[in-house]
This record gives structure tokens, sequence and C-alpha cells, in this order.
């Protein structure tokens, strides 16, 4: 048999002849409708085909001795700059030192003037500036207290600041500074009062080490006696102001590690959730006041490192694992091709009184001293959020030969259903 009549037989598409086909108008409406719907249908397998979803994942975190940038802008209405401190410290309880920042002081009016700016000045953290002298010989008393070892000069205290860490290191009240020298060189007690009435608010950024640790806002220097961290808090109750200073405070921001473009927490939320940049930062615009002047505000945060993958990202290097010093504060974490390397948190809040009595109702009895505290915790798990397309391309082109091949199938159908009804209905009349 010749080997043209083996394949005529396996042809599962037959042919008919012209004279044998039927051309009618419902046919033509039918072709036209498919072939429009054909267009539509694979334009919308293009588009499904373009977009880009965010596949999140979980995985665990086996970074190690990363750091951490920490955001903030917290206003408190009822506390002067002069006494505000931050204090940053690790899971042992010791202060972190060498901590990079660039946080602000910025003095607020009181709020019956309108709280507008006075002043804005760069926060000193765990570091004093030096004291400039006419005479290189001059060695300040430090007043029966020893000298620090954080001096600038062996053996002397030259600023007001170093003769506040030697009372500190001998656990004695400091006040305002009457009949020191350095403090009225320095108008210590001057400035103190003129800010009385004033609020503050910090902003700015400090990068850390990425351990279990906490950083606190207290009123007075800060010092460590014996295994305590505690702070001098004598002009912070004895005010002269009436109804005193409070720990009232505005929390309108405070983030860990970069922030998500817009863009990119709209893709997250893409998921049945309207997602916003308060999924990550659940403490911003937060307010807490109080007419209290001993009253203890905690933020118990638990933070969780998230990174952001776009699509075509190919992981080449780390820019984690440059040098932190040559990274400027604000970009670390953000990687080659648009990756971010972020953290999300969440929060849980307690608040008491330390104003005497037994704290029973608060759940507590211990007296601490007045104090805004957000100790963090490190999660050991890691969500990696990946961009992808939302199928391939294969995907695509079987998704087109379906459009196609389902529509003209259909058609077909409906346009035999329409040419026999004709028929039918034509036979009828003629009968």
């Amino acid at each position: 048999m010749p080997a043209k009549s083996r394949f005529t037989k396996l042809d599962a598409f037959t042919k008919t002849v012209e004279d044998a086909r039927v051309r009618t108008t419902s046919g033509g409406i039918v072709t036209i409708t498919s072939l429009v719907l054909i267009i539509w249908l694979v334009w919308g397998e293009w588009a499904d085909y373009r977009r880009i979803v965010v596949h999140p994942e979980l995985i665990v975190d086996k970074g190690r001795g990363e750091k951490m940038e920490i955001h903030m802008n917290i206003s408190f209405p009822r506390i002067p700059c002069e006494l505000l401190t931050l204090d940053v410290m690790d899971v042992s309880g010791e202060v972190q030192t060498g901590v990079m920042h660039g946080v602000n002081k910025v003095r607020l009016a009181n709020v019956n003037e309108g709280g507008h700016e006075i002043e804005t000045k760069a926060l000193q953290l765990h570091a004093d500036d030096g004291a400039v002298h006419l005479d290189p010989n001059y060695c300040g008393g430090c007043y029966g207290a020893p000298p620090p070892t954080s001096a600038s000069k062996p053996g002397c205290c030259n600023t007001c600041d170093e003769v506040r860490d030697a009372y500190a290191s001998v656990s004695w009240s400091f006040g305002r500074g009457e009949n020191v020298e350095q403090c009225e060189r320095e108008h210590y007690g001057e400035h103190l009062d003129e800010q009385r009435r004033e609020g503050c608010r910090i902003e700015g950024g400090i990068r850390v080490n990425k351990v279990v640790g906490n950083f606190h806002f207290a009123p007075g220097k800060s010092f460590s006696n014996g295994n305590m961290h505690v702070h001098d808090l004598e002009n912070y109750f004895q005010s002269p102001v009436e109804g005193g200073h409070t720990f009232s405070h505005k929390v309108h921001h405070l983030r860990f590690g970069p922030q998500l473009p817009d863009e990119v927490v709209k893709k997250m939320g893409n998921k049945g959730m309207a997602w916003s940049n308060h999924h990550l930062n659940p403490l911003d615009d937060t307010e807490q006041t109080t007419d209290e002047k001993a009253f203890n505000y905690m933020y118990f945060v638990k933070v969780v490192s998230t990174a952001y993958l776009p699509l075509g990202w190919d992981k080449k290097g780390n820019l984690l694992d440059v040098p932190h010093e040559l990274i400027e504060l604000g970009s670390y974490g953000h990687g080659e091709a648009g990756s971010i390397e972020s953290h999300q948190y969440s929060v849980t809040s307690h608040k008491r009184s330390l104003s005497g009595g037994s704290d029973a109702q608060e759940g507590h009895k211990e007296r601490l001293h007045a104090r805004g505290g957000i100790p963090g915790d490190i999660s050991p798990m890691k969500v990696i959020n990946r961009e992808a397309r939302s199928k391939s391309f294969s995907g695509f082109l079987v998704g087109v030969c379906a459009v196609i091949g389902g529509t003209l199938t259909v058609a077909a159908a409906i346009d035999r259903a329409l040419y026999e009804g004709t028929q039918r209905v034509k036979k009828l009349h003629e009968g």
C-alpha cells in the first residue's frame, strides 16, 4: 500500500468541498462575535501573564552579627529637652556604645502656646562634649565625688556633665548645679528653668546591634548603680511649674528598618487585605496622656525580619555583608535591584502608676521610676516577600490555545444549532 494511503487513514481533520459548504447570515454573526471574544480573552491572558504577585515565604533567620536601624518621631509635650534622655541597652542591661545615630531634639513651645518648634539640636547619645578653656592646664574639681572614667581629662571634672557623672557614680542627687563652677559657667540651671514649660520631640534614627534589648526615654541623666540602670529624677519631680512634668507622649512614627514604598505595600495587600504602612508600624499615631508624674509606659515589641525581593532579583552579593560604617544612616537595608531588608513588628502595651500603693490593680507591685520604654525581642523566623509572574510563558501559551479552541468549538456548536433550527422552521412552513 502506498505511503500516502496509510497517512490518509490517520487524518483527524476531514475536509469538505467548497460546493458542499453553506454560508448563512447567522454564521457570519457568530464568527464575528467569536473573533471579538477571542481577542478579548487573549488580551486577558496576556494581562494575567504580565501581572506580578507577591509570594510570602517563612524561613529560619540565620543572620548573625547584623545591624538594625530604628527610626522614630515621638513628642513629649510636658518634658523639656534639657531633661529628656534616650538610652539604648542590650539584653544584658549594658548600655550599647558606638551606636551610629542621627537623632535630634526639637524644643517645642507649651501646648497652650501652639506647640510650635523653637529649636532643633543634635542629641548626644552616651557622649559628652569636652570643655574648651583658655588654660590647657585647667582641672575642675568633682566636689567630693570620684572623677568619672569618661572625663575628657583624667582625674578632673571640666564640664557640668562630668560633675553630674561623678555624682551619679556614687548615687548622689545633683539638682540644678548650684555653687558648681562648671554648671554656673555653662548656665545649666538657667537653661533648665528657661525650658521648664516646654515640650520636646525626639526625631531621627539609630543603628544598633540586631539583638534582644530595649531603648527607653526617661527624664534625667542615666547612670549605672551596681546592676541597676537608673536616672537622676530630682529635677523632674521638683518642678516649679504648676502641674509639673508628666510622661504624656505621642508616637508619630516608629519603624524598624527602611520604609517600604507604597507600591510595594499595595502589592503585599492584594490577597484579600487592604494593607497600609500601619500594618508594618502599628505604633504610628499612638497617643498616651496622664496627669501623674510617676507613670510608666511600656511597649513590648516583637521584631520580625522581612525581606522584599523584586521580580528579576538574583542574589550576587548581600548589601548587609558590607561594613555598616560605610553605609549612611537611612540607607542600611536597601540592596541591589530594588531589594529591601526591613522589619515588621507586633506590639503589646502596658501602663501603670508608680505613685505609691501596691499597684495590685495593674498586676504589679514593684515601684520604678517614670519613663517610656520599648523593649524589643527578635523573632528567629524571617518573612521573605518574593515577586513573581502569576503564570509562566508556557502557561500563557496553553491559555491562549484553550481560549481559541474552546471559543471556536462553542461557536461551531451554536452556529450548527441555529442552522438546524432555521431548516426545521422552513420545513414546517413549507409543509
